[in-house]
């Protein structure tokens, strides 16, 4: 059976930022904002997960945009995370290289499927 590329990074992504929940929790002390990144960080892989066994392509397409609009959420979070201090570059390294490859194949499916009839 050949692997499925974006199920295996969402679900890197999803544990990259349970790691990271875990961290800000339990070190830094930190609920609201953390919790704001385990939410979207999760959503990605669930949503591509539901994608893949959707009904249509159209659902597929739809569940395929949510995980992109997630991942691009996760980043935002990420990014505030490290300019305020509560994560460093090196700490969030892992999670922002998997968002960012995350973000761009989901960008590539959704241009691929909206191409193809």
């Amino acid at each position: 059976m050949k692997e499925n590329i974006i199920k295996m990074k969402s679900l890197t992504l999803a544990k990259e930022t349970v790691f990271l929940y875990q961290y800000l929790t339990r070190d830094k002390r930190e609920y609201i904002l953390s919790k704001q990144l385990l939410r979207s960080g999760t959503s990605v892989g669930a949503n591509i997960s539901e994608g893949v066994a959707g009904q249509s392509k159209r659902d597929f397409q739809h569940r395929m945009s949510i995980a992109y609009k997630e991942a691009r959420e996760t980043e935002f979070w990420l990014t505030l995370l490290c300019e305020t201090g509560y994560l460093t570059m090196e700490k969030s390294e892992a999670a922002r290289k998997v968002c960012d490859e995350v973000i761009r194949i989901l960008f590539t499916i959704l241009k691929t499927s909206s191409q193809t009839k």
